[in-house]
């Protein structure tokens, strides 16, 4: 733990990246910036207790898919961009994919959800494909 200049403990992210609930998630790492109240990745006990709530199983959906949207936003602009889904697919994919292969899946994705063909999602838009998605609930939690 490491104190900041107002005297708060923190939980530094390299600590926080290797417990054993975030150990194995590709977005570790963007996790934990998402609830750091200054984007670093280190956090306060109250971030922790954020982290942990979104993630557990009792939060309500809304408050989940506008975390993971946050998490999937990576450029910060409140749209997911080819450059933030290119992010997203290759961490999925453990960078396992062609170039060619990841253009055609970003393509297709855009395709099937990008509703106002402005060639980014939303939040709005990201929403209503959350919504189609009986399993999201219980895939975007961390188990405790």
């Amino acid at each position: 733990m490491s104190y900041n200049e107002s005297s708060m403990v923190k939980i530094p992210l390299d600590v926080l990246e290797n417990m054993p609930e975030l150990k194995e998630n590709p977005f570790r790492r963007r996790i934990c910036q998402v609830f750091s109240d200054d984007a670093t990745g280190d956090m306060a006990f109250d971030d922790f207790l954020d982290m942990f709530s979104v993630f557990s199983e009792a939060a309500p959906r809304e408050i989940k898919s506008a975390y993971a949207f946050k998490i999937y936003d990576f450029d910060g602009d409140n749209f997911l961009g080819r450059s933030d889904l290119e992010t997203t697919l290759k961490a999925l994919t453990q960078n396992s994919l062609k170039t060619e292969e990841v253009k055609f899946v970003i393509d297709q994705v855009l395709e099937e959800t990008d509703l106002d063909s402005d060639g980014m999602l939303s939040y709005i838009e990201f929403e209503h494909v959350i919504s189609r998605a009986p399993d999201f609930l219980t895939t975007f939690h961390i188990r405790i």
